[in-house]
């Protein structure tokens, strides 16, 4: 049975900075591009960032390019969302997802994507 698990979530200050975790069982993560997500309040669910199977490849939504980096360890079977100059418009719930084909490069699209996970809080204050 496959899982993601998201973790690291909370409030923070404007400014601030927060380091998203997301650990997967049941597959090898090596095989997967993994992407993140995220659910504002009213609003729909959106891309936030992809990366390939190896991790060189990765995309970005405009809204968080170069203030958020996606990283893997698939030793770990984990993906991380480092997350820096924290808005707050960036208040969500962040999701984790893993895409199992091997399309290149990594889908920003939520329909590609197999296994979600439960979603992590992320609350920034102004």
């Amino acid at each position: 049975q496959v899982r993601l698990v998201e973790s690291g979530g909370g409030l923070v200050q404007a400014g601030g900075s927060l380091r998203l975790s997301c650990v997967a069982s049941g597959l090898t993560a090596s095989k997967y591009a993994m992407g993140w997500f995220r659910r504002a309040p009213g609003k729909e669910r959106e891309f936030v960032a992809t990366t390939g199977w190896s991790g060189v490849s990765t995309h970005y939504a405009d809204s968080v390019q170069d203030r958020f980096t996606i990283s893997r360890d698939n030793a770990k079977n984990m993906v991380y969302l480092q997350m820096n100059t924290l808005k707050p418009e960036d208040t969500a719930v962040y999701y984790c997802a893993a895409d199992r084909s091997s399309r290149f490069p990594p889908s920003r699209l939520q329909s590609d994507y197999d296994y979600w996970g439960q979603g992590t809080q992320v609350t920034v204050s102004s």
